[in-house]
C-alpha cells in the first residue's frame, strides 16, 4: 500500500481549478479547515497511478453564509477555498526505489481530483522520502536543520547546485543569520578537499577555530610580515582600480593624468621584468599584468615630467606636461604615507618579488590537502571603509582570474562568501571605487559557474545589495526580515508561484529560514540547527549589562587603540 492511500473520509476537498502552477480547491466540509495552516502540505490525485501531485498551501479562504428572513432559508454565497503551490511528485515507487519524491511535474491535476491533508504518520513518511541521504550522495548532502512542520524530518541541502548555482542568505539582525553561515561553514570544513573563502568584515567569525579553519587578517597600521597577516601590494590593482585609488576625475588635467600614469605603470613593470632576466614575459605583459613594480621609480618619473623644461624658441620652455601632474601626485603620494594602507603600501622587499603572488594564492586558494586548511576567514575589520570595496573586491578578482586561466583538468571549485555584501556590493554606487568593486562580483555572478568559483552573498539588507548579482542567484535561505522594502526585494527574487509563500518573512521565530531554489528538494521552512562553533554575534543584553553592580569600562585602551588604528 502507498503513503497516500486515503479513506474516504479524509477526502479534504476537490480540484475546482488548475492554473500552471497553481491549484484551487473546493472544500465544502467546513470541519475539515479545521488545524489547516499555510505552509501545510496537500496531497492531489494523480491521472497516473502510483502518483501524487504535491503541494504547499498559500491561502485559505473561508467562504460565509447569510439568512434570508422572508424565505426562512439559508443561502451559501460559495464554498471554502484552499489556494495550492504545486511543487513536485510523489512515486510510491520509482524504479526499484519507494517512497521517491521529485521537483518535477509528471502530470497536472484534473477537475474534481480528490485532495487530502498530508498529516501524521503519512507526513513522517513523506519527510523521510525528503530528508534521507541519497545512496552515494554524502558528499553533496549539507544538513542545515530541521523542518518547522516536522522537526524529527533532517533538512538538507543539494551542496553541488547549492554553490554551482550561487546562493543569497539574508536575515534581519538577530534573526539567526550568522549561525546558519557557520554551520554551513563547519560542514564545509569537514570535507576532504574542502576550498571555501569567507570574507569577514567585522572580525566576528574568529571563533571558529579547529584543524580545517585558518584564519588571516589584512595587515593594520603596525603590522609586519608574518603567518595570518595579509598584505595585498598596490601592483596587484589593475589599472582601472588604481585610477579609482587616485584619479579625481573632475581634475581638468585627469586625462593627462591617467594617460602618464599608465606609461609609467608598464615602463615600470618592464624595467622590474627586465633586473629579473625575465625577457619572454616582458614581451607579453599589459597594463593590467599582475607584475611588480617600483612606485618611487614611478613617482620619480612623474615628479621630471611635471617639472619638465624644454627647448623654446626664446630659450627654456614648460614641457607639455608640465604643473599637470602635480595634484595627482600629491594624492599618490598621500596614500603611499597613509598608515592605515599598511597593508598595500608597505615598503618590504618581499612584497616586491615576482614570486610573492603565488605564495598568496597559496594561502588563499589551496585546498584542504597536505596539511593545507580549507576554509580561510579574512578579517577585513582594520581596512579603511572608504576602501574597503576595492580591497575586498581586489581578492575576489585574484581568485576569479587565477581560477579562469588554469587548466582545466587541474581547476578545483572554490566558493566565496560574501557577508555584510551591502558594503561592497552596493545596489546604488556613489564612488569610483564602487563601481570597480561591481565590476568583479557581476562577473563571478554571471561567470564563476564556467571556472568554479561559487558566490554565497551574505547580509541584513538585501535592498542595497547589487540587483544583477542577487538575480544570478538561484538558492535563497531567507531569515527573519522587518524592514518593507528587504521584504520586497526577496519576493521579487523568488519564482512568481511562490509570491504568497513569503509573506512569512517578518514573523519566522528567530533561527528559521524559509529555503528555495536548485538546492531545496522543496520550498521549505526549516529551523536552522545551532553552529558548533559558534559566531561572535551575539547581541548584546542592555538591560541585563545596565543592571550589574560593577562594569569594567576601558576607554584609555580603546582611545590608544584608535590613535594607533590598531587593536
Amino acid at each position: 500500500m502507498g503513503v497516500f492511500a486515503y479513506s474516504p473520509d479524509e477526502l479534504l476537498g476537490t480540484v475546482e481549478s488548475v492554473d500552471t502552477s497553481t491549484v484551487i480547491i473546493k472544500v465544502e466540509n467546513d470541519d475539515k479547515l479545521r488545524g489547516l495552516q499555510v505552509n501545510h502540505l496537500i496531497s492531489i490525485q494523480s491521472s497516473k497511478v502510483g502518483q501524487h501531485l504535491i503541494g504547499l498551501v498559500s491561502k485559505i479562504i473561508r467562504k460565509s453564509a447569510y439568512s434570508d428572513p422572508a424565505a426562512d432559508t439559508t443561502s451559501e454565497l460559495g464554498f471554502n477555498i484552499i489556494k495550492v503551490i504545486l511543487i513536485g511528485t510523489h512515486f510510491d515507487r520509482d524504479g526499484d526505489k519507494e517512497n521517491v519524491f521529485r521537483r518535477s511535474l509528471a502530470t497536472i491535476p484534473t477537475i474534481n481530483a480528490e485532495c487530502h491533508l498530508i498529516h501524521g504518520d503519512r507526513l513522517k513518511q513523506f519527510m523521510q522520502a525528503i530528508s534521507s541521504i541519497p545512496e552515494g550522495e554524502d558528499a553533496v548532502s549539507l544538513q542545515i536543520g530541521h523542518y518547522s512542520i516536522d522537526e524529527d524530518a533532517t533538512a538538507w541541502l543539494n551542496g553541488n547546485k547549492l554553490f554551482q548555482r550561487h546562493a543569497v542568505i539574508v536575515g534581519s539582525t538577530g534573526s539567526g543569520k550568522s549561525w546558519c553561515v557557520a554551520k554551513i561553514l563547519e560542514q564545509v570544513a569537514s570535507l576532504k578537499s574542502a576550498d571555501a573563502i569567507l570574507f569577514d568584515i567585522h572580525g566576528e567569525y574568529s571563533p571558529l577555530q579547529g584543524e580545517n579553519f585558518s584564519h588571516f587578517k589584512v595587515a593594520g597600521p603596525n603590522d609586519n610580515i608574518c603567518d595570518g597577516i595579509l598584505f595585498l601590494p598596490y601592483w596587484l590593482l589593475t589599472y582601472e582600480e588604481m585610477l579609482s585609488l587616485m584619479l579625481d576625475r573632475s581634475d581638468s588635467n585627469a586625462p593627462n593624468q591617467a594617460m602618464m600614469f599608465s606609461n609609467a605603470v608598464i615602463d615600470g613593470k618592464k624595467s622590474f621584468l627586465h633586473s629579473i632576466g625575465n625577457l619572454e614575459m616582458e614581451a607579453n605583459i599589459t597594463l593590467d599584468s599582475p607584475v611588480p613594480y617600483c612606485l618611487d621609480a614611478l613617482l620619480g618619473s612623474l615628479k621630471e615630467k611635471d617639472t619638465e623644461m624644454v627647448p623654446g624658441a626664446r630659450g627654456e620652455k614648460q614641457g607639455p606636461y608640465n604643473g599637470k601632474l602635480t595634484r595627482f601626485i600629491q594624492r599618490l603620494e598621500t596614500k603611499q604615507k597613509d598608515k592605515r594602507l599598511n597593508f598595500m603600501f608597505s615598503t618590504e622587499e618581499s612584497l616586491l618579488s615576482y614570486t610573492y603572488m603565488g605564495e598568496l594564492c597559496e594561502k588563499l586558494m589551496a585546498p584542504s590537502v597536505n596539511g593545507e586548511k580549507g576554509v580561510k576567514i579574512i578579517d577585513f575589520s582594520e581596512v579603511p571603509s572608504d576602501i574597503l570595496p576595492l580591497i575586498v573586491s581586489l581578492i575576489a578578482r585574484v581568485i576569479f582570474s587565477v581560477q579562469q586561466w588554469m587548466p582545466v583538468n587541474t581547476r578545483h571549485p572554490i566558493a566565496i562568501f560574501c557577508d555584510e555584501a551591502h558594503l561592497y556590493i552596493p545596489a546604488n554606487t556613489e564612488k569610483s571605487i564602487d563601481d570597480a568593486s561591481l565590476v568583479t562580483f557581476e562577473r563571478i555572478s554571471k561567470e564563476g559557474r564556467k571556472y568554479g568559483v561559487g558566490l554565497v552573498v551574505i547580509s541584513q539588507r538585501p535592498s542595497e545589495v547589487n540587483r544583477t548579482v542577487l538575480s544570478q542567484s538561484n538558492n535563497f535561505i531567507a531569515m527573519r526580515l522587518t524592514n518593507v522594502d528587504d521584504q520586497s526585494v526577496v519576493k521579487r527574487l523568488l519564482p512568481d508561484s511562490l509570491g504568497d509563500y513569503a509573506e512569512m518573512l517578518p514573523i519566522l521565530d528567530v533561527g528559521e529560514a524559509l529555503v528555495v531554489g536548485d538546492a531545496s528538494l522543496l520550498p521549505s521552512r526549516i529551523r536552522v540547527s545551532a553552529p558548533v562553533l559558534k559566531p561572535r554575534s551575539a547581541t548584546i543584553d542592555f538591560w541585563d549589562e545596565w543592571s550589574k553592580e560593577t562594569t569594567e569600562v576601558d576607554l584609555s585602551g580603546a582611545i590608544e587603540a584608535l590613535r594607533k588604528q590598531s587593536k
